[in-house]
């Protein structure tokens, strides 16, 4: 997925201050930048690859079974992970043998963590766009995996609308990790558009999992993967929580505690 054109609409809705033309040129500009568009763009886009690649991999290696955030903003949350679960990020290679990048820009590692396992809260540190509105000032607090209490200080009917959308809203679909220093966070803006947005800082994600996390998806049927405990939705809705504190400790197999974020950033 390549993130859309700019258009009048969308470039004075990112710069609302502006004249047409010049909140045009501006978004033009932040995309370029946040897409990794360089003198050598196919270089840099290699290389960034090949650094997600590799905290996938050392993720990976670790048999993480379950992360815990915290941060000064009060988020206390745990989250379990799928034993077969895999990190993925960057570019992926299809089932037909062809290397690809599945989405511009992109700055995450991310998983698809154990549906039922998820205790504490989490506060939002970016607005959502959902539905053409914003919802900002939002935590969610989980037991048991589930969504059990929430609020929003803008558009709290709206918030609750999403996660009581189905049975799975309330569960999580995604953990994915990004440095809060990230070229799209550095820009300063809120994108409206979830693409960009999701990969300014770490976020989660409500509703559908993927099944192409689990280790050998493609020998396994949907229903195998959600037996393992991959969540099913009908959404699939992102929000932020990546601050410039966040710390997270993933717990491992072999019960040996890991720092993979500290102060908002990779501890590796």
């Amino acid at each position: 997925c390549i993130a859309a054109v700019p258009g009048a609409a969308w470039a004075k809705k990112v710069f609302p201050g502006m004249r047409t033309g010049a909140a045009m040129e501006k978004l033009w500009e932040a995309i370029l930048f946040t897409s990794r568009v360089t003198d050598d763009p196919v270089k840099a886009w290699e290389e960034h690859n090949a650094d997600l690649h590799d905290r996938c991999a050392y993720l990976n290696s670790l048999h993480i079974r379950s992360l815990h955030y915290t941060a000064e903003n009060g988020t206390d949350l745990t989250v379990g992970m799928i034993p077969e679960g895999e990190w993925k990020g960057g570019g992926d290679t299809s089932l037909q043998g062809i290397f690809f990048n599945p989405n511009i820009p992109t700055e995450e590692c991310f998983i698809s963590p154990m549906r039922g396992v998820a205790e504490g809260i989490v506060y939002a540190t970016k607005p959502l766009s959902y539905q053409g509105q914003l919802i900002d000032g939002f935590w969610i607090r989980f037991h048991e995996g589930k969504a059990v209490e929430w609020h929003a200080e803008q558009n709290n009917e709206l918030l609750t609308k999403l996660i009581e959308m189905d049975e799975g809203s309330r569960y999580l679909g995604e953990c994915a990790l990004v440095p809060f220093d990230s070229p799209i966070n550095q820009t300063g803006f809120l994108f409206y558009n979830t693409l960009f947005d999701e990969n300014a800082c770490c976020h989660l994600a409500l509703g559908m999992g993927f099944a192409d996390t689990i280790r050998d998806f493609q020998n396994k049927s949907l229903e195998d993967c959600r037996k393992l405990g991959v969540n099913d939705s009908m959404i699939h809705e992102d929000f932020m929580i990546g601050s410039a504190d966040l710390a997270i400790d993933a717990v491992c197999e072999d019960g040996k505690t890991v720092a993979i974020f500290r102060e908002g950033t990779w501890a590796f």
